[in-house]
């Protein structure tokens, strides 16, 4: 599909929503909106409360910061409603949604079913990797490396502790104990012994009634490659980077990835030799293949004290805040924020709707 004949190409721009990440989802969309070329697109941000209204959001993207610890942004629910029938008066949709009701299929479903052409991936790509344990399973399956661990439920943890955790000992400590459907480093945890357990177990069932426990990378340096569709269908890969935590902070945990302080520091590109690099590119690429995605993905790794690559995540929506490393790696690979932008509304554009 092409730019409408005689206007701009009307895209919207969703963000927030019920999850968890409602405050990240805002901040990426602030970057977007900042980010979007006035003359070629007329913009329509649409913003999804914590209970689940959509209303037509300010187009502010100053708003949508972070200020500090406690001072998140969220959608104004006070805004007029935006009704979802108003979807076909729209060209293409950039959902910006983190977590759970969002970048899990749910509303890339809708998108379908009333034929609007949206930015990333598909109904299935997008449950299969918002689901970590389903998504080692996909992996997996396609033979590529990912994390030891086990899923747990709320109600095995209920009914079957003292099983859970004999099978959680024979992991071996520490461990990392995850929300499954989550992201943004919310409701994890790091248990160091048994002792730790229970209560990381717990918190990271406030956020998701599936846990994923998995046995921490001990010595392993935390190295994300972006994959990127160009607009003839091949993958690209861009150059990989590296998060180092320092501070008071043992792992990149939410206040080290959004909160202004020097909490981490960055290698773009990371320092590896080219063997590792090429590797890391052709596992990530194989990755998002795997798992079906479509337009864009981020995939994280642990490079082990051996020299050997192990997956650990593929988020099918990647935040695009100023401290984002997806759109950092995608600049030190020659395309800039806004041509990553303009990249992934062009893909959506072109994609064909109905079955693919």
């Amino acid at each position: 599909m092409n730019a409408p004949t005689g206007r701009r190409i009307r895209v919207a721009v969703v963000f927030g929503g019920r999850s968890s990440e409602h405050a990240i989802s805002c901040v990426t969309a602030g970057s977007v909106l900042q980010a979007l070329d006035r003359g070629t697109y007329d913009v329509v941000p649409v913003g999804i409360t914590t209970d689940g209204r959509w209303v037509l959001e300010a187009d502010d993207p100053e708003r949508l910061r972070i200020t500090g610890p406690g001072e998140l942004p969220a959608v104004d629910g006070e805004r007029p409603r935006f009704d979802s029938a108003t979807l076909d008066e729209i060209d293409v949709v950039f959902p910006l949604l983190h977590g759970p009701w969002g970048e899990d299929g749910t509303i890339q479903g809708l998108f379908e079913m009333t034929d609007v052409r949206y930015v990333g991936s598909g109904v299935l790509a997008s449950a299969v990797c918002m689901d970590k344990a389903f998504m080692k399973v996909a992996l997996q399956a396609a033979g590529l490396p990912v994390t030891a661990g086990i899923t747990i439920t709320a109600h095995e943890w209920a009914e079957q502790m003292d099983t859970v955790r004999s099978r959680c000992d024979e992991l071996g400590y520490p461990l990392f104990v995850k929300p499954a459907r989550g992201g943004s480093s919310i409701g994890i945890a790091k248990a160091h012994g048994p002792d730790e357990l229970a209560a990381a177990i717990d918190g990271a069932l406030v956020h998701d009634p599936k846990v994923l426990v998995e046995v921490s990378a001990e010595g392993a340096r935390e190295i994300e490659c972006g994959v990127l569709e160009s607009l003839d269908g091949e993958l690209e890969t861009s150059v990989p980077a590296e998060i180092r935590i320092t501070g008071d902070h043992e792992f990149y945990d939410f206040e080290a990835k959004y909160l202004p302080e020097e909490a981490t520091e960055l290698d773009v590109p990371a320092l590896l030799d080219e063997e590792t690099t090429r590797r890391m590119q052709d596992l990530a690429a194989a990755a998002f293949r795997a798992a079906g995605c479509e337009g864009l993905a981020r995939v994280d790794f642990f490079l082990m004290p051996d020299g050997s690559l192990v997956i650990n995540e593929l988020n099918t929506m990647p935040g695009f805040t100023p401290l984002s490393m997806f759109p950092q790696m995608w600049a030190a690979t020659g395309v800039d924020y806004p041509g990553l932008v303009d990249r992934l509304l062009q893909l959506a554009l072109r994609r064909p709707t109905g079955l693919r």
